[in-house]
């Protein structure tokens, strides 16, 4: 067991000789990502909702400033309803489902996808009541972060804030049109009609982001303190480029073109992509326009925003004379103390995106320290994402609930306390931290897909409620690995799992009322090649089990002892009796 050092050696030798080819699932942590969506909703739950402990929510949100503002996302371990991080995270989600559609579609992923960006963009609408008027915030973070308390139980103050024309906020609003167009895009092949709807109010939403100019936080200024805007000039930029994908129309072309050096577009050069800087965003959009010989007369000033974004890529694969991202000793890209896996995941989608670009176009990549394939900037995405799932220092998933070791200490007000469907009288502000917070145990609700904060420079993560900076999680965060995993599950294709599982029942048998299945599972080998040091993932399992080997790790196994090889063809059974339905069997890594 986990007391026995040896053991202890044992398991960490073979963990370390797997993470060196491991081969994570990325189907089951794109499904994971979306439930995560599913426990951040906010406002009348649908009755398809998967994540059971979560009830409906915010349900007068805007009454007292007579506007319906029920819906949307909640920002992270709190209950506000912060308008610019909520936008960058709905741009995120329907960029990755315009990108990877195909592999989004054979995973059976798309309605859960849509659903995703529909939760968001609904919202979105109601709270653009007027052309130049948009609802940019619901609650406060000072009087939100006072009380622990459940969404359902919400007693503090939910006071709407907007922009207008007196009350100017072009970075949120921009950054709204941005979400609204790259959507439309998105809802395109399925609901033409929505998209057109999408598309109107992307419009009207750059117009007035574009006409009144202002920091929004200037304006709502209690967002200041926890979402600060650094500037505007890169989301008109991101919304007008977004507004071209999505119309073809000159005008926005034109338009991040004569305002490339004013606005920074071809001037910054950086090696940060988030909620808070969409330049490396812009510029390789961009770049796409020119490498497909669409630039026209415009072609010079593309190629201007194209080094810029070569800069960044060039930053990330550590190519880029010095001026590179800073990556702790494990690998991980490191930008900022507070939910830095923000900042490698947004990374990690955009260089995915990029290598594709230059693929398409039969581009390399011209560095300072030298011209590289596109296949290193594949590389470097697919080692933040795998970094994410569990290579590395800490042999930890950051992503909750997938695999055998993850967080369990997630600072999130839901998560940590009993659902209102366990313990329905209802839990009081103070009462929150006094019964629920300060405990020692994990979380009572596993807050499936939520990617936590993450490790400091030095890989070093403390599971604690309180280290909120490491521990909680945050929709910027977890958007950008919708496209990142389809990505990455789609490419894996080519070189596939190698294992095939063959489910059967042997023989079924009533006790009472109960019916119990004796499952047979054979596990074979599909590759031309021998198997080593297989690690299984069994979900949902609730009887017993013979045939492999159980590890020091929750619900991960492994084959028997005697079994050290799989060889090409060979396959090996084990088998499992239980109720109900039969368990999920997934590979976590092999050699």
């Amino acid at each position: 067991m986990r007391s026995l050092s040896f053991c202890i050696f044992i398991f960490l030798v073979a963990f370390k000789a797997a993470a060196d080819a491991a081969e994570y699932n990325y189907d089951e942590a794109l499904d994971k990502t979306f439930l995560f969506f599913e426990a951040q909703r906010s406002g009348k739950l649908q009755e398809n909702q998967r994540v059971k402990w979560r009830g409906d929510s915010g349900l007068k949100d805007g009454s007292l400033q007579g506007v319906d503002l029920v819906g949307g996302y909640y920002d992270a371990g709190d209950h506000v309803k912060f308008g610019l991080p909520a936008a960058f995270t709905v741009t995120m989600l329907a960029w990755g489902t315009i990108e990877y559609r195909k592999e989004i579609t054979e995973l059976n992923q798309m309605g859960h996808a849509l659903w995703a960006i529909r939760w968001g963009t609904d919202y979105f609408m109601k709270a653009h009541t007027q052309p130049n008027v948009l609802w940019a915030q619901v609650g406060d973070g000072d009087s939100d972060h006072y009380c622990w308390e459940r969404a359902e139980d919400m007693t503090t103050p939910r006071e709407a804030f907007k922009l207008d024309q007196y009350h100017p906020g072009s970075d949120l609003a921009g950054e709204t049109a941005a979400a609204l167009a790259a959507s439309a895009i998105a809802f395109k092949p399925y609901n033409s009609s929505y998209s057109e709807l999408l598309l109107l109010h992307a419009k009207q939403l750059f117009s007035f982001a574009d006409r009144f100019r202002g920091l929004y936080d200037d304006s709502i200024k209690c967002a200041k303190q926890f979402y600060t805007s650094s500037g505007y000039s890169d989301d008109l930029l991101w919304a007008a480029t977004w507004l071209y994908r999505a119309t073809n129309e000159e005008y926005y072309l034109k338009y991040v073109v004569d305002n490339a050096e004013y606005m920074g577009g071809t001037g910054w050069a950086v090696k940060e992509f988030s909620w808070d800087n969409k330049y490396a965003g812009v510029q390789i959009l961009l770049s796409k326009v020119l490498m497909e010989g669409r630039g026209g007369a415009y072609t010079a000033t593309l190629k201007q925003y194209k080094a810029k974004a070569d800069y960044f890529a060039c930053a990330c694969v550590q190519k880029n004379a010095g001026y590179n991202v800073h990556l702790t000793p494990g690998g991980l890209m490191y930008v900022r103390e507070w939910n830095n896996m923000q900042y490698a995941s947004a990374a990690a989608f955009l260089l995915s995106v990029y290598y594709d670009y230059l693929s398409a176009a039969n581009a390399k990549l011209n560095c300072p320290d030298g011209q590289i394939q596109p296949q290193q900037l594949f590389d470097f995405a697919k080692s933040q994402a795998d970094y994410i799932l569990g290579k590395n220092p800490n042999s930890m998933s950051y992503l909750v609930g997938y695999g055998p070791k993850y967080p369990v200490h997630v600072h999130h007000r839901g998560s940590s306390m009993a659902s209102v469907y366990n313990l329905h009288s209802p839990v009081g502000c103070v009462q929150g931290f006094e019964t629920w917070y300060r405990r020692n145990e994990g979380n009572p609700n596993v807050l499936h897909g939520a990617l936590v904060g993450g490790p400091d420079q030095n890989d070093k993560f403390i599971d604690d409620r309180s280290n909120y900076e490491q521990t909680e999680p945050t929709l910027t965060a977890c958007a950008p690995l919708v496209g990142l995993f389809s990505k990455l599950q789609g490419s894996s294709k080519t070189s596939e799992n190698p294992v095939e599982f063959l489910h059967s029942i042997a023989s079924t048998w009533n006790v009472g009322e109960t019916t119990y299945y004796k499952h047979k599972v054979i596990i074979k080998n599909t590759s031309q090649k021998p198997i080593t040091d297989l690690k299984l993932t069994i979900e949902n399992l609730s009887g017993s089990l013979w045939g492999l080997s159980p590890t020091s790790e929750n619900r991960t196994y492994q084959l028997p002892p005697w079994l050290k090889v799989l060889k090409p063809g060979s396959q090996c059974t084990f088998v499992y009796v239980q109720g109900g339905p039969q368990a999920k069997v997934s590979v976590l890594s092999y050699n």
